[in-house]
């Protein structure tokens, strides 16, 4: 670990005891920040997502994912890449931006984790592939050569296809518990009779158990899962289950109650082909915002509105079910009284382009959370009339206007035209700031360096090493200020088929006196660090 380390003991004290949580604090300084030029800087990654055949087709046309986090526990965030025919890859962070690759024996995959599966504070990486289940690479430890070792090992009781997938610890046992769900169409075009005679597709929640194994509840016979959000969004101590389906397959909803998962209802209207899912505070009122991406041409320019036409009129005149909800644009659900109401068009971000990967995160550190979507699709079933039968797409940016309405940020230089899928953020050289990274489609992956100026930041590690949960998956984390609140959680997957990492990033104005961080770990329990200093990384372990 680099910096200057500031250890500092703090047993935080309550009334009543029982809602204490003793931890221990580390402080690291953030590097020297980087050169401000009011930009992100690209920088290519060495890995690129190949396809088995072109032109490329169906369903490969949906690419692959990535996750971050710190796998050798060196302070740096690592990056892990799926691949839909070459092999999956740990990037190593060897600092100032530099990765070395590790291929693993893996691939044909989709989405990517990393998370502590067994509970000995070791990250583990998953992956989910295109007619298969899951792969668990446990990790070993920590070699000579100062890496962590991986073995792929099976995941007992876990074997049903899964295209999607995400942790969370549902019953409240400590353990982390996996939820799947599987895209059939897919299935049903590769395996044939395979899957057409089988029952191994739908949603699956798998309890863990204390010896390691996983116990199958299938809440779905089918679905067509793009994307997958497990989190209590409605704050009412339930947690709320969201699995995103492609093309006119409604989106499926379930909350855990009375230990079971129950089907609900949460919005009056959803998106139709349902890419990618993130959730948070955007205005910092402590509620959250929901927020599905789906396909819609981002112009009116008549030239995009005709290369777009004949798969909007194909969605549009597919057979519907009585009562369907679907409408073909993102969607942004918003908390009321009586409900979720859609704030997509007034807040600017309705029609995003054919939008795969769409995260929140405070780009430039003002205290807002600002919103980036990737876009682009390939595919010879649909735009054979197209070079490389390509439809090239903008990625857009979009900075929050203080809650009111995102304004797109062309000059933030993050409108990549590689067609982008997977897509998460973090800091990857340890500045403060999040840096962006891309996994593309038959391009190399893309990280954009954060560049933006003013702000500064905070950064949490949460660590509970007497906890099977030891990164406190679902955790909260609420920062302090004299004038706004910021709200935060951990969670192990957003967007599209990518894991998030562990670490949580607040951004604020520079010179922001932080009054306090208060940190509600999944079983309840409280910590509350008292005047966090800025421009540091935390490591708070729990001892209890």
């Amino acid at each position: 670990m680099r910096g200057l380390v500031v250890l500092i003991m703090l047993l935080v004290a309550f009334l009543p005891p029982l809602h204490a949580a003793e931890v221990v604090i580390a402080a690291v300084p953030f590097q020297s920040s980087q050169p401000c030029t009011g930009t992100f800087v690209e920088h290519p990654l060495p890995f690129t997502t190949t396809t088995s055949r072109r032109p490329i087709r169906f369903y490969e046309s949906n690419g692959a994912g990535l996750a971050v986090n710190d796998l050798d526990d060196d302070g740096l965030l690592d990056l892990v890449m799926s691949n839909l025919h070459g092999r999956n890859t740990i990037l190593w962070n060897d600092g100032n931006l530099r990765f070395t690759p590790q291929p693993l024996a893996d691939g044909r995959s989709r989405a990517a984790a990393v998370v502590d599966v067994d509970g000995d504070n070791l990250l583990d990486i998953l992956f989910t592939h295109s007619t298969s289940s899951l792969s668990y690479w446990r990790n070993e430890g920590i070699t000579a050569a100062k890496r962590a070792s991986f073995s792929m090992q099976p995941l007992q009781g876990v074997r049903r296809p899964a295209y999607v997938l995400t942790w969370a610890d549902v019953n409240q046992d400590g353990l982390l518990d996996l939820i799947t769900a599987s895209y059939d169409s897919e299935l049903g075009r590769e395996l044939g009779n395979t899957f057409l005679f089988s029952d191994g597709a739908g949603v699956f929640y798998y309890q863990q158990s204390p010896d390691g194994s996983f116990t199958p509840t299938r809440l779905a016979e089918q679905s067509q899962a793009l994307a997958i959000w497990i989190s209590d969004l409605n704050h009412d101590g339930m947690l709320d289950l969201f699995i995103g389906n492609d093309f006119t397959f409604p989106d499926q909803y379930w909350s855990f109650t009375a230990g079971a998962w129950q089907p609900v209802e949460f919005f009056s209207q959803t998106t139709l082909s349902t890419m990618s899912f993130d959730a948070a505070d955007i205005d910092n009122d402590g509620s959250t915002e929901f927020f599905a991406a789906d396909m819609q041409p981002y112009s009116d320019d008549p030239t995009i509105r005709a290369i777009w036409q004949p798969v909007l009129d194909q969605l549009a005149n597919s057979p519907r079910l009585p009562g369907d909800l679907q409408i073909i644009r993102n969607l942004l659900q918003q908390s009321e009284p009586t409900g979720y109401r859609d704030r997509a068009q007034d807040y600017g971000i309705a029609a995003t382009g054919w939008s795969w990967s769409s995260k929140f995160g405070d780009l430039n550190n003002d205290g807002w959370l600002d919103l980036y979507v990737v876009n682009g699709m390939i595919a010879a079933d649909l735009f054979r009339q197209l070079p490389d039968a390509a439809l090239v797409e903008t990625n857009l940016a979009f900075m929050n206007q203080q809650g009111e309405r995102f304004l797109p940020m062309p000059e933030w230089n993050l409108g990549s035209l590689a067609s982008g899928r997977g897509m998460s953020m973090a800091d990857l050289d340890s500045d403060g700031d999040l840096d962006i990274i891309i996994n593309n489609l038959a391009a190399p992956a893309q990280l954009y360096e954060n560049q933006l100026c003013g702000g500064h930041a905070l950064q949490v590690d949460l660590r509970w090493p007497t906890s099977p949960n030891t990164r406190a998956i679902g955790a909260v984390l609420t920062l302090h200020t004299p004038q706004i609140t910021y709200t935060r959680d951990v969670r192990a997957m957003s967007g599209y088929l990518s894991g998030d990492p562990s670490r949580i990033h607040f951004g604020f104005p520079a010179e922001t006196p932080l009054q306090k961080l208060t940190v509600r770990w999944p079983d309840g329990l409280i910590s509350t660090i008292e005047q966090p200093a800025a421009q540091n990384r935390l490591t708070i372990t729990r001892s209890n």
